[in-house]
């Protein structure tokens, strides 16, 4: 069979892509905007070790497949085959069938996968897996993320705010439900570049720390504090949050560390944060999850051994249940999944109109990965294959007294 019909099988046969191999075949339809080029008999012997779309990634991050027009339509177009993937029984006999490339043309696995060490979830092990992601380089992050540094989900006001009024608007939405007021002390766990932390030591004079396991975060976020003359009152420190202060905050914000938690970790997580927080103190958590309770426990192979190694995303009903075991009364949540689309949208295009200078800070391989992860992370948040939810808590005062309005936040 020819290698243009053997990928059309792996992308599914009726995708309006075009598929051109180097033996000269073709296959799908001329009229595609988009088309997969193999350029090496390489590319099958990724597919024959790793079947579906972790091969298709490791042959397009090491150069063995090119992608031709804008790679979210082709994903798009391709999207029961990213979602869903092969079958093991269609794994099995793909490989069967690429048994001879394989022998002839394998290759090692690329030095960017990532395969952390050590126990699950340990202090260490995790350090070492946030490093994989956050420290590659800060320069890079600003091509991408823009000005804000902002790492997470931002929120639109509207859907033709800019990415910066997003992100500000993100944080300020933050602040509101936790009721942040001048003289309030926050901790903000996971807190990346430190854009919440700033913005509640700027706008509401809240005394704000940080703590993050990224080394190059933490000195970012602290140089921006100082240039910025927020020094009274904002602090980020290099911590893991299980060893943050335990002195009782009167607030604390956990945007986008909860992925990287565990299941578990997840009763010990919040556990830890209400341990932290005065009576009548309120947690805002924002973390990315799972439509429903998945299936099996395991993670897309490309995200987890490039993007985000022991990244887990729980369903939403599972956390509200651990929030509130841990002590916390949920008073609101609500679902940004669009928002989410919207703000990698961003990110995205940032990418691309600093492709060069991103690809001479990081390498081709590793600007290739993110291209891919935020072009399908795009895909998954419009197609509700995953979502983002803050959910709001509070730690109740004696007699049960929350301490909340009647109505609102």
């Amino acid at each position: 069979m020819q290698v243009a019909d053997i990928i059309s099988e792996v992308i599914g046969d009726d995708v309006p892509v075009r598929v051109v191999a180097y033996d000269g075949s073709k296959a799908g339809p001329d009229s595609s905007e988009v088309a997969v080029r193999i350029l090496s008999p390489r590319a099958l012997a990724r597919l024959a070790t790793a079947p579906g779309t972790l091969g298709l990634a490791r042959a397009y991050v090491t150069g063995e497949i090119e992608i031709e027009g804008e790679l979210y339509q082709l994903l798009d177009a391709m999207a029961d085959v990213t979602m869903h993937g092969l079958t093991r029984s269609e794994q099995l006999a793909l490989a069967r069938r690429l048994l001879p490339i394989w022998v002839k043309h394998r290759q090692p696995i690329p030095d960017l996968e990532y395969r952390p060490r050590g126990r699950l979830h340990s202090m260490l092990r995790d350090k070492g897996a946030i490093s994989h992601h956050y420290d590659v380089s800060n320069t890079f992050y600003e091509w991408v993320l823009g000005p804000s540094m902002a790492y997470t989900c931002a929120v639109f006001p509207t859907a033709d705010a800019t990415l910066e009024e997003a992100q500000a608007a993100k944080h300020e939405l933050v602040a509101q439900k936790l009721a942040l007021k001048p003289g309030m002390r926050l901790l903000d766990v996971g807190c990346g570049w430190g854009g919440m932390v700033m913005h509640a030591a700027k706008e509401y004079g809240v005394k704000a720390l940080g703590v993050t396991l990224s080394k190059n975060q933490a000195e970012w976020a602290q140089r921006a504090i100082e240039e910025r003359g927020l020094g009274d009152l904002a602090e980020v420190r290099h911590l893991d949050y299980r060893e943050a202060p335990e002195s009782q905050f009167d607030a604390i914000s956990s945007i986008g560390l909860t992925e990287h938690i565990g299941r578990g970790q997840l009763s010990r997580y919040f556990s830890s944060l209400h341990a932290r927080l005065r009576p009548g103190g309120r947690l805002l958590n924002h973390c990315i999850t799972q439509p429903r309770m998945p299936k099996s426990m395991t993670v897309d192979p490309f995200i987890g051994r490039y993007v985000f190694p022991d990244g887990q995303l729980e369903p939403i009903g599972l956390l509200v249940s651990e929030m509130n075991d841990a002590g916390f009364e949920v008073r609101h949540e609500e679902n940004l999944r669009e928002h989410y689309a919207l703000t990698l949208k961003g990110w995205c295009d940032n990418l691309e109109d600093n492709w060069d200078e991103a690809v001479a800070e990081v390498g081709l391989g590793r600007a290739k990965v993110w291209r891919l992860y935020m072009a399908a992370s795009r895909l998954g948040f419009e197609r509700d294959n995953i979502q983002l939810h803050q959910v709001l808590g509070v730690k109740l005062e004696p007699q049960g007294r929350s301490g909340f309005p009647l109505r609102g936040w």
